[in-house]
């Protein structure tokens, strides 16, 4: 018989409790947080501005983010990251750790970017959660709660400009800035005084008094800036500075010899236009200074050098007063100098010759030997535009050596005959020669006395023996028409390939759609005397340091209204030691292509000979003695009804070329000669 097992009631209870404690020692108490999730959400707090996802002890999260706000100050708009270096908890407290937070700032003109670590204190609540002491210091190491960032640029010692021979052409002069303080005076005040100094000064004073006007309130605003030698501040620093706010502050400029000194070519410095800040790219800033036109604009980058920054902590000390801290300091680099081959007693000597011209007048010489540009120069009439390089006009019968040379390549020779008439009609229009024409030069004619004479109706008369093409051939061999960067704002002719029967006829003698500048004619005539294809030069590759001091002298230059600014240079370079090699510019000139039909040796000689023709029994006797060869334009156009002339004259001595270009003139001979001959006697002597 079984006997029936029975387990007591309370065995029963403590085997259900061994039970269920058995199960509890099987499973763990979860970690508790650590610090690391919360300094990630801190740095990528500082670094956002957003620290709404930090909890902090002494402050609120809203709270933190406005004391960021406040502690990052004018360095709100530079691009910063903040990221965790490291969390080390605390040796004897594990409720306690430190985050190392590393700041990193991009700051423009910086070499490389200002770094530097903060320590950020963490500690664990009763709720296990990680908090945050808020402090100023997770800004900077030591910034205390009434200070915030300030950040200054220091603009680099700009480069100069050089000549021949590294000659300063364009370096720091001593000036004046004469303007209105209006620091110093109430805004109704500001303008009677705006109006009374521009007055007193020769200038705008409507313009300048709304420029005071637009200006703040405790602003220093310039009307003009003056050479200390410049009459029109000779005297007058007390008539200056008794009118209310009125000063003339000493300084330094970026300054060529004179006011006018190649102007258009080399162009200005002053204040950034906010064209060319936003353009930039951040590089230039509102308030900096830059080139505002001609070769000061286009290689402003290498010119500039790069800036410095200074990172500043401002606040108030124990007493109230201001207090400042210096955090970074990066020193700006200074600018290099651009090489030109400007010869300052050529360019003295064009300008001396324009400055008696009668209206709009330029001048270019160069170098045949080398190709060097020495002179650049335009009359006052052209109001500071780059005629000489950029201007337009029909080049009249100086065109006609290129007709001459693609008749010699069409099998003519200096000597072949040619029918010189008082007029030759071409599909309906006619042509005729220059109103002084000598009588006695009419009929049948060698090309080199039709040259010599400048016998339109001659050259007319081979249209059928060269083709449009063939003119358009001759002309790039001469360096005319042919599209390439030269390195600064140049126009190097224009000839069309297609062309009616009257354009091609016209074309023959200079005129229709055939284009020039006083730049191309003088690379026409540089070309023939060289005796094969020349590239001219005019800047060469910065010098490896520039000349100009270091420090924070005062660069502004005149108030003048900038050019349209190029298309921003892309690669920097500059160079602050000596044995440094001289860096590219940029953007860097171009050399032009080579022509289809390159000019001989040969074809040079003959073309010379006959240049030499013009002086000693053509259009350009005046020249004799004086040039070696030349030749005269005149191109006749309408201007309302009325016909008036463009003059010309293109010439040679030695080893030097000049081409002249009057806009509204008599003949070549008559307006234009005499300023070559002018030119040539003071400069070649």
């Amino acid at each position: 018989m079984r006997v029936p097992f029975f387990r007591p009631a309370a065995a029963l209870a403590v085997g259900v409790l061994v039970v269920v404690g058995s199960l509890a020692a099987c499973t763990s108490a979860p970690e508790p947080p650590t610090p690391e999730p919360v300094a990630a959400a801190l740095a990528a707090g500082l670094t956002s501005g957003d620290l709404n996802a930090v909890v902090f002890d002494g402050a609120t999260p809203a709270a933190a983010t406005d004391s960021v706000r406040n502690a990052v100050g004018a360095l709100s708009s530079i691009t910063r990251t903040v990221t965790v270096e490291s969390v080390t908890r605390a040796a004897d407290d594990a409720n306690s750790a430190t985050a190392k937070l590393r700041w990193t700032w991009n700051l423009t003109g910086a070499d490389g970017a200002w770094a530097y670590s903060v320590d950020a204190k963490l500690a664990r609540a009763a709720d296990q959660s990680w908090h945050v002491a808020w402090s100023p210091t997770l800004v900077e190491p030591k910034l205390t709660a009434t200070e915030r960032l300030a950040l200054e640029r220091r603009q680099a010692a700009r480069g100069s400009i050089l000549g021949a021979n590294g000659e300063v052409l364009v370096g720091l002069k001593d000036v004046y800035r004469v303007g209105i303080d209006k620091g110093r005076i109430s805004a109704d005040q500001a303008q009677i005084s705006a109006t009374a100094l521009a007055t007193l000064m020769g200038t705008d004073a409507t313009a300048y008094a709304k420029t005071v006007a637009a200006s703040g309130p405790a602003q220093f605003v310039p009307a003009i800036t003056l050479r200390i030698d410049d009459p029109r501040i000779a005297g007058k620093t007390a008539a200056v500075q008794a009118i209310p706010g009125g000063a003339a502050m000493p300084g330094q400029a970026m300054l060529a010899p004179t006011a006018t000194f190649a102007r258009a070519l080399l162009g200005t410095v002053g204040p950034a236009t906010a064209e060319l800040v936003s353009k930039s790219g951040g590089r230039i800033v509102a308030g900096d200074t830059s080139g505002l036109s001609g070769l000061q604009l286009r290689y402003d980058l290498p010119l500039s050098g790069q800036p410095g920054v200074v990172v500043l902590a401002k606040g108030t000390d124990s007493g109230g007063a201001a207090s400042s801290r210096t955090l970074f300091t990066k020193a700006p680099v200074p600018g290099v100098s651009l090489t030109t081959t400007l010869d300052r007693t050529a360019q003295d000597a064009a300008e001396q010759v324009l400055t008696g011209a009668s209206g709009v007048a330029s001048l270019v010489a160069i170098r045949p030997s080398t190709g060097e540009i020495v002179a650049v120069a335009n009359s006052p009439a052209t109001n500071g535009q780059a005629v000489a390089t950029t201007g337009q006009a029909a080049p009249g019968s100086t065109f006609k050596i290129v007709t001459s040379l693609a008749l010699l390549r069409a099998g003519l020779t200096p000597e072949s005959p040619m029918s010189c008439t008082d007029t030759v009609t071409v599909d309906g229009r006619v042509f005729k020669n220059y109103d002084a024409y000598p009588a006695s030069k009419l009929g049948s004619l060698p090309l080199r006395l039709a040259l010599a004479n400048s016998c339109n109706t001659a050259f007319i008369s081979q249209r059928g023996t060269v083709s449009q093409d063939d003119l358009a051939d001759a002309a790039a061999a001469l360096g005319i028409g042919v599209a390439y960067d030269t390195g600064y704002s140049g126009f190097v002719g224009s000839i069309p390939r297609d062309a009616t029967q009257t354009e091609h006829g016209a074309s023959m003698i200079g005129q229709g759609r055939v284009t020039a500048s006083a730049l191309t004619m003088a690379i026409v005539m540089a070309t023939i005397v060289h005796g094969s294809t020349l590239l001219p030069r005019l800047v060469d590759r910065p010098a490896a340091t520039s000349p100009a001091p270091g420090g924070d002298a005062d660069q502004s230059g005149s108030a003048a209204e900038g050019a349209t600014a190029t298309a921003a240079a892309t690669a920097a370079a500059t160079a602050a030691a000596t044995d440094s090699p001289a860096p590219k510019i940029s953007p860097a000139p171009t050399a032009p292509p080579a022509p289809a039909k390159p000019l001989t040796p040969e074809e040079a000689q003959a073309l010379q000979g006959m240049l030499r023709g013009v002086v000693a029994e053509g259009s350009a006797k005046a020249l004799a003695g004086i040039a070696e060869g030349a030749k005269t334009g005149t191109a006749e156009f309408d201007a309302a009804g009325v016909t008036k002339a463009h003059a010309w004259m293109i010439a040679f001595r030695g080893d030097l070329a000049v081409a002249v270009y009057v806009a509204d003139g008599v003949s070549g001979s008559q307006t234009a000669g005499p300023l070559v001959s002018a030119f040539l006697q003071a400069y070649a002597g």
